[in-house]
């Protein structure tokens, strides 16, 4: 059994290498970078790709049955368990996640009322694109860890997952690729 994973920065191969290496030994991931997309939203702003990664997107879930595999959001299990609260913090580092993220918490809450709000962690995009890894989670956690009023903090890029280690909050920090790729993992068998 082998996932295929679609990328905008290799940043992510190693994440997924080791939440597989850790929780799905034995589970082949093969992976896709598509950097072009990254690179046109540092270039023209995140604004520029937003629609082609929405509609990429959707068409991949679209086409799942007709291309006889299943095809999953990596953030789509996240927001799942996030849309189960009353109260959500959406974190975000660049500004063109935010409408992707929200659209989905929508889609997955339903009729049901959620409390949405939106917070740019300043600065992170900033130390992420200098390849200050370190200082962007630090960012990230701290912004994490100021939220004092919600159910649930939602880390709005794959990117941000390593920042869950970091904060000290007791609110439920979420991030999208252990739970996606467990959810992955589990359709494919």
């Amino acid at each position: 059994m082998t996932l295929a994973l679609l990328h905008t920065s290799p940043v992510h191969v190693p994440v997924f290498d080791a939440l597989r290496d850790a929780c799905h030994p034995g589970l082949a991931l093969r992976h896709l970078v598509h950097e072009d997309l990254l690179a046109r939203a540092r270039e023209s702003g995140p604004e520029a790709v937003a629609g082609e990664i929405r509609a990429l997107l959707a068409v991949a879930e679209a086409e799942s049955t007709t291309l006889g595999v299943p095809v999953l959001r990596v953030d789509r299990p996240m927001a799942a368990a996030a849309a189960a609260q009353d109260r959500v913090v959406v974190l975000a580092a660049i500004a063109g996640t935010l409408a992707p993220t929200l659209a989905l918490l929508a889609e997955e809450a339903g009729d049901r009322l959620v409390d949405v709000r939106t917070v740019m962690v300043d600065g992170a995009w900033a130390r992420f694109e200098a390849g200050d890894r370190d200082g962007y989670l630090d960012r990230v956690a701290a912004a994490a860890d100021a939220v004092t009023d919600a159910d649930a903090i939602v880390l709005a890029q794959a990117s941000m997952a390593d920042a869950v280690t970091r904060t000290v909050t007791r609110i439920p920090v979420l991030s999208s690729p252990g739970p996606g790729l467990a959810a992955a993992a589990a359709a494919a068998r």
